[in-house]
């Protein structure tokens, strides 16, 4: 199809053709953007932990005043915990993947070494961790019982010429020793050494801080009810049930106790995610507002030129011009507008992602959203004036014959 009438027409419609034009470079700019931040917060939300979520209960207590016997205490917990009908494995950690807060220390090679090789989050756990993280032990072997210690009496000590065993998570035993097993080696905290007796496929950490999403030390430091969270994995039907049963427990325990969290392991990660979901909902809804809004411009332009230029489009049915061609001359004209709008729109986007780069430290958004953005609005561009095109096809020639 020849442009040229089209060019001409759109250069005696200045004014609407560039509002157009506007409207779709704003709206790329926009969208572009606004779908990468979605795949971020997407790929945010959908991580792994490494546990079994759906088998875990979570409840943490705290006790009023000064305990002069919470080891004691926590001991005589764990011990109903396990007797509850359902509860298969009972443990305690110091913290979890997905929580507000995070405790970390920098792991190196040599005691000497000033910068560490890795920053890991530390998980200090009680007996049966792994089983009842439901984490899977890919290198070497569990924490023997000989192994765990006191945490309160171990920090007294910390750190120390004797070496403390450890359990990495993959990622960090990766970093740690490349190519290579790093099970059997020693590494350290500061001057502690850390003696590998086992490396986990997956640990979470619990926020994700500085970029650390996989970073991750369990140590075998017993945790009292003061410090850490009681963690039990029952069957996903008895979650709920379990968990009525186990605040029963922990009342009849120690009824002067307060409860800080009762909740099963999904619950806590739905909660630590609804910012990301709600941010999810709102850049959709933004995204969608402004594909409309965009949509009906198309609509309402393409209208007007119709209902201004019919006598024009019945000259040229008059002249032999098929509907076809009507309805194709309005779809170039739409794909010529879109097409200036999307390249000011993707240097728009770009301009936009630098900013929040520097202003945010988002990370650079793949060049790959760009033709996706620009595929989108161009199929939104053809499915808008495909209503007023095809009211153009339909003009009769005999309106070419009135009056003005």
């Amino acid at each position: 199809m020849d442009i040229r009438p089209i060019l001409s027409t759109l250069r005696r419609h200045k004014t609407a053709a560039s509002l157009i034009v506007l409207e779709v470079a704003l709206t790329c700019a926009i969208v572009c953007n606004a779908l990468f931040l979605v795949s971020q917060r997407i790929e945010k939300i959908s991580q792994p932990s490494g546990l079994a979520e759906k088998e875990l209960v979570v409840v943490r207590v705290s006790g009023i005043g000064k305990q002069t016997d919470a080891m004691a205490r926590t001991r005589e917990d764990l011990a109903s915990l396990r007797a509850i009908p359902g509860v298969t494995s009972v443990t305690r950690a110091s913290q979890l993947p997905f929580r507000t807060s995070s405790s970390n220390s920098g792991i190196s090679l040599t005691p000497e070494q000033e910068k560490p090789t890795i920053h890991s989050t530390m998980y200090y756990v009680n007996e049966n961790a792994l089983p009842t993280l439901g984490l899977n032990l890919v290198a070497g072997r569990d924490f023997q019982p000989g192994e765990f210690v006191d945490r309160e009496e171990a920090m007294k000590a910390f750190p120390n010429d004797k070496a403390v065993a450890g359990i990495f998570s993959k990622a960090a035993a990766d970093r740690l020793s490349p190519g290579t097993s790093a099970v059997g080696k020693t590494f350290y905290i500061g001057t502690q050494p850390v003696h590998v007796v086992g490396v986990v496929e997956y640990l979470a950490t619990p926020t994700g801080w500085d970029d650390n999403t996989d970073m991750s030390l369990l140590l075998p430091m017993r945790t009292t009810f003061t410090e850490g969270l009681y963690l039990l994995r029952t069957d996903p039907q008895r979650r709920q049930e379990v968990l009525t049963a186990a605040l029963a427990a922990l009342e009849r325990n120690d009824p002067n106790r307060l409860v800080r969290e009762k909740l099963t392991y999904e619950e806590q990660r739905d909660s630590y995610f609804k910012n990301d979901r709600a941010m999810v909902g709102l850049l959709i809804t933004v995204c969608v507002a402004l594909l409309v809004v965009t949509a009906l411009g198309i609509v309402g332009l393409a209208s007007f030129w119709v209902q201004q230029r019919s006598k024009q489009i019945g000259i040229r049915r008059a002249l032999g011009a098929t509907r076809g061609q009507i309805l194709r001359y309005f779809q170039t004209e739409n794909f010529l507008l879109a097409t200036v709008g999307i390249v000011l729109g993707m240097l728009a986007a770009y301009a936009i992602n630098l900013a929040l780069m520097n202003t945010y430290e988002l990370p650079r958004m793949p060049l790959v959203y760009l033709p996706v953005g620009a595929v989108l609005l161009w199929l939104l561009g053809q499915v808008a004036v495909f209503g007023p095109a095809r009211r153009a096809a339909a003009v009769p020639p005999a309106v070419a014959t009135r009056g003005s």
